[in-house]
């Protein structure tokens, strides 16, 4: 029996970790590769960090394509090789004319749960424009969602499976950039590699849309280093590079910003 009290401690999102650690347990005494729900960002980050304490377990994030923010959780014993392939999921594509009523992400997704959905079995949704959509599901769910689901917004829609590599996925915009603070904190080198005023990133971070390293951090004073991620809602994310210190004792700040 794994340990749960102590794994949990210090985490945020305890229900569905809990869960995971669940299906940990389960994976364990079955020897079968297990999968998870599909994981926020954060939340996959924190079932990593308390899977990485157990050593006779392995763990394998798939959401469908490299850069998916959702991702499925395969779980194993260390003894049994894990591959994307044994993460079940299916694609998509959610088709309509658009083009006099242009959805959002949240239109599709709002379609989507509409249908009795929960959240966590819809991973990533790629919007298209006038086209229509496209999103990865728990497989069990694709037959049903090519009945159930039939409009988004005003539009009739017709959902049918498609194979991953029509998936249209937009590269990610990448920009590298130096910045030199008088410190390492948050505000600071958040506000110069998101190219925005101080004042508003304390506001930012004050009001919980930033995250570190996927925790959510409050305090501006917040200390970052090299390798750390920052993430903020709807701006993308920075990660943080090489740290020098420069002759007049200020940080010299290698930054990656992705959107």
């Amino acid at each position: 029996m794994l340990p749960k009290a102590d794994l949990l401690k210090g985490i945020e999102n305890l229900d569905r970790i809990s869960r995971v650690l669940d299906q940990t347990d389960q994976a364990l005494k079955t020897w079968e590769v297990v999968c998870t729900d599909f994981l926020s960002p954060p939340e996959l980050a924190e079932a990593k960090t308390v899977l990485a304490k157990l050593t006779e377990v392995d763990c394998l994030a798939w959401g469908g394509y490299p850069q998916a923010e959702r991702q499925r959780l395969a779980i194993a014993r260390s003894e049994i090789p894990l591959e994307p392939a044994q993460v079940e999921l299916t694609a998509l594509r959610i088709a309509g004319n658009f083009l006099f009523d242009p959805a959002t992400h949240r239109d599709f997704l709002g379609a989507l749960l509409g249908t009795g959905l929960v959240r966590e079995k819809v991973g990533d949704i790629l919007v298209l424009g006038e086209r229509g959509a496209q999103a990865i599901v728990v497989p069990e769910l694709a037959d049903f969602l090519e009945q159930a689901m039939t409009q988004v917004r005003t539009v009739p829609v017709k959902v049918t499976t498609i194979p991953f590599d029509e998936l249209q996925v937009r590269e990610p915009r990448k920009k590298e950039l130096a910045t030199v603070e008088a410190s390492l904190r948050l505000d600071a080198i958040a506000s110069a590699g998101f190219g925005m005023s101080r004042s508003k990133m304390v506001d930012l971070i004050s009001g919980g849309e930033v995250r570190v390293n996927w925790k959510e951090i409050s305090q501006p004073s917040h200390a970052l280093k090299d390798g750390d991620l920052v993430a903020i809602r709807g701006k993308g994310r920075l990660t943080v590079g090489e740290i020098v210190v420069t002759k007049k004792n200020r940080y010299r700040v290698q930054l990656t910003r992705l959107s």
